[in-house]
């Protein structure tokens, strides 16, 4: 018998990920446990250089402003609960000390830019159509860094905004880079603080709202943008609370570990494949604590894994251990 309903996939047709790949990953937090399984199999990635976006609209005022070559400066910045922040980023980037913020902003607009420019794949994970917006700037902010609630309003972005974002980031990111592949999925863990019905309205304006804007790149000669079903794998595959963390709202790492197996399935080449296996033997035997270090099965032990390091590495020189 079989007890799971399978989400039909098909292999990627063209530019598929390697090791030669450079992927950059934008998004909410799911976007982070694939960026951890990229760099556990030490592909070239760079991930959520401004920290968890949870929003598309939070993901186009970044990349916006890394292309238009922002220098953040006192004005973008505010002092609240002993740290500086910034609402256009996550509050990893606050910080006790002004300038160190201001330096890690103006650092960071740097990476988004060279990155977006030089990214064969973009992997852009959304989490909500919820926003708040700030009431005395009238900005969306990415991030409310704990700010009294009173200064913002809540919003739902509708199906059309969602829409236009995804449009003005796809033509930000082909303004710089006509060859990249850009990935879009939503993400699958719950923003019940929102409320129940209110997180399945937001996964619906996003889901409809990706489809919608893919339909119509679709019509486009040389379309690059693509979905993988992230949420609806989470969603009708693994739907029992066994593959979800104590929270209940989190995938845990089966589910995590699943879904990026069904990734690898679409977007690797076999040779990536390949590759992965031998990175992962290496993960595995560095991990490894003997009984007994000094004897000399172990040393063997050592020696092997030291030649499968150095072939790795003069294979693909970006690969460190």
């Amino acid at each position: 018998m079989n007890f799971q309903t399978k989400i039909p996939l098909s292999k990627q047709s063209n530019n598929l990920i390697d090791y030669e790949s450079n992927i950059l990953l934008l998004g909410s937090c799911f976007v982070e446990n694939i960026g951890e399984k990229l760099d556990y199999y030490k592909y070239q990635s760079v991930v959520n250089p401004f920290g968890i976006l949870f929003h598309p609209k939070a993901i186009e005022t970044l990349v916006e402003n890394a292309l238009q070559g922002k220098v953040y400066t006192d004005n973008d910045i505010f002092f609240n609960n002993e740290q500086w922040h910034c609402y256009d980023v996550h509050s990893k980037l606050s910080n006790t000390s002004k300038e160190w913020l201001l330096n890690d902003l103006n650092g960071q607009i740097k990476v988004l830019r060279n990155q977006v420019k030089s990214s064969s794949h973009i992997i852009i994970t959304l989490g909500t159509s919820w926003v708040y917006r700030n009431i005395e700037s009238n900005q969306v902010v990415a991030n409310c860094h704990k700010v009294v609630q009173k200064d913002f309003s809540k919003e739902l972005l509708s199906v059309d905004n969602v829409v236009g974002s995804l449009q003005r980031i796809v033509n930000l990111i082909e303004s710089i880079n006509t060859n990249t592949s850009i990935i879009f999925t939503v993400s699958p863990v719950r923003h019940l603080k929102d409320g129940f019905v209110e997180n399945n309205q937001s996964k619906a304006h996003l889901i409809t709202g990706i489809h919608q804007f893919l339909s119509q790149q679709s019509l486009v000669k040389n379309f690059n943008s693509f979905y993988f079903p992230s949420y609806e794998i989470m969603m009708d595959e693994l739907r029992d609370y066994r593959f979800y963390n104590e929270d209940m709202i989190h995938p845990n790492q089966t589910a995590v570990n699943c879904i990026w197996e069904k990734f690898n399935e679409v977007w690797m080449t076999s040779e990536a494949q390949k590759t992965m296996e031998e990175v992962g033997s290496v993960q595995k035997g560095l991990q490894h604590k003997s009984f007994n270090p000094n004897s000399e099965a172990h040393q063997k032990f050592l020696q092997n894994l030291k030649e499968k390091q150095k072939q790795l590495q003069s294979e693909f020189p970006h690969i460190s251990f």
